[in-house]
């Protein structure tokens, strides 16, 4: 069956067309292979394609469904993170630093994706080791924004998102320390979601702040989150930090909240202004909590004062004190670059550091190990830790009133690529309203509200206490209604994915 608009599908449609015969997975792996060779070197989303193991799978779900069997992702094709890793195939991180490094074992992530019949494209690009929030910082080239080839995608996950914004595939994974989910996701016009800390194995993720870290799913509506999230959520006992409680997760969504009955918090230190953000940014996001009360939605402003004064201050403790420690195995001597120029041991772990690292992530290195030396380590690291607990208790008080907070993704849209590369406090502040949840370890979501006047998307995020992922995704279903309605988002798709 030849289908030239088989891009425009989504993933559970997709999915249909191959159990039931009307396509082989084959030729779907085949379509999006092609497409995304193309397209790629436009947006530049991958750091490698798996062309001979997508054919691999696509063969084997034809067999399955030959024999009669049906799966969840038949046939559907997936990127994965390139810090996620994939069997037998290349895990760079977008770093010289493991350039040529092959996984040896499977994550549990994708282990689960290929068991329900998923496809795997290619592995995206992103900052190196998640490290940044555009997808500039990585050693194989930025990827481009599919609304505006000349800005950035966001990050650190840029090249899944831009992969599915620009329909190179249906869905794709990240991962989410600080935002890098929900910033690109807002940034490039679709879905993204940070489930709560220990909802998805990171068994197989390579670490930057363990702590912090989680998986996530990226797609172009909610429907199709919900269907990867039901893969990929559960409980994991090869990850210590999974949790052991964790439901089974529908594949579809049965919508059963009301808007009328939702308590809904507007926090009020992340909200736009404009002395904050461009006008025009402020007035789509007003209209959109606009449509929101219209539609029945009892909006109440909420102040969480500890998590938005402070939660930027300990987030860059935090997380570059377990990236200095994780980040410690990168020394040449077992697997990844090293420098061959030294002489002696010494030289070489100072040599290879040096040279297989970008500049960022030498940077947070640096403010971790300072962080965490003799002398520092209680009036930083401790410290941290200690405010980092206020902000999880500020938010369990504030969860006992409402169900779900809401605020912008980010206090900006896609921006020039290098406006905001030299300066370091400019670019952390691209995530000031998504990190509170990862420091709270708390579900939180980016859908699409509309475009500003250079018709780039806004992003608008959604939050729910911990282990309340199903009522955060019910709720998001009844928002992303709304907006489609609202600011006709559903006709609207970068020119580059038609």
């Amino acid at each position: 069956m030849a289908n030239s608009q088989l891009h425009l599908k989504k993933a559970r449609e997709i999915a249909d067309l191959v159990n039931n015969g009307k396509i082989t997975a084959v030729e779907v792996a085949k379509y999006f292979l092609e497409r995304a060779k193309i397209l790629d070197e436009k947006v530049n989303a991958f750091n490698s394609f798996t062309t001979e193991l997508a054919l691999k799978q696509a063969a084997e779900v034809d067999q399955k469904i030959k024999n009669g069997e049906k799966l969840l992702l038949a046939g559907v094709p997936i990127a994965i993170k390139d810090n996620i890793c994939v069997e037998n195939t290349k895990t760079t991180c977008s770093s010289k630093m493991l350039e040529n490094f092959i996984a040896p074992y499977e994550s549990t992530v994708t282990s689960k994706l290929w068991a329900a019949g998923a496809i795997c494209i290619g592995k995206t690009n992103l900052d190196e080791f998640a490290m940044g929030s555009s997808t500039e910082h990585s050693a194989f080239g930025p990827t481009r924004n599919p609304w505006d080839l000349n800005r950035v995608p966001g990050g650190s996950s840029g090249g899944s998102a831009a992969a599915v914004a620009s329909r190179i595939v249906p869905l794709s994974l990240g991962s989410d320390t600080g935002g890098s989910i929900r910033q690109p996701a807002g940034l490039c016009g679709i879905v993204g979601l940070k489930p709560s800390y220990g909802f998805i194995s990171r068994f197989g993720l390579i670490a930057f702040a363990s702590s912090l870290d989680q998986i996530g799913p990226f797609a172009t509506d909610l429907e199709d989150a919900q269907l990867l999230l039901s893969v990929i959520a559960g409980h994991d006992p090869k990850d210590s930090t999974s949790l052991k409680n964790t439901p089974a997760f529908k594949a579809q969504i049965e919508n059963k909240s009301n808007l009328k009955n939702l308590k809904i918090g507007l926090i009020k230190e992340l909200m736009l202004n404009e002395e904050n953000a461009p006008a025009d940014l402020v007035l789509k996001f007003n209209e959109s909590i606009k449509s929101l009360k219209l539609a029945g939605a009892e909006i109440k402003e909420v102040s969480l004062p500890i998590s938005t004064a402070h939660a930027l201050d300990v987030y860059y403790i935090v997380a570059p004190a377990e990236a200095s420690s994780n980040l410690a195995r990168y020394d040449g001597v077992r697997y990844g670059y090293r420098d061959e120029t030294a002489l002696s041991l010494n030289p070489m772990y100072a040599q290879t550091r040096a040279k297989g690292f970008g500049k960022e992530v030498i940077r947070r290195i640096m403010i971790g190990t300072y962080a965490l030396s003799s002398g520092y380590y209680d009036a930083y690291y401790k410290k941290a830790l200690q405010v980092r607990r206020l902000i999880s208790e500020e938010f369990e008080k504030v969860f006992t009133e409402f169900d779900v907070l809401i605020s912008p993704t980010s206090p900006m849209t896609a921006f020039p690529f290098g406006d905001k590369l030299n300066d370091p406090l400019a670019m952390y502040l691209c995530d000031i309203a998504t990190i509170p949840a990862n420091l709270a370890g708390l579900p939180a979501i980016s859908i699409n509200c509309g475009f500003d006047e250079k018709n780039l998307p806004i992003g608008f995020q959604l939050m729910a206490a911990h282990g309340q992922d199903e009522k955060l995704m019910d709720a998001s279903f009844d928002f992303q209604n709304i907006f489609k309605n609202s600011s006709n988002i559903q006709s609207q798709i970068p020119s580059i994915a038609l």
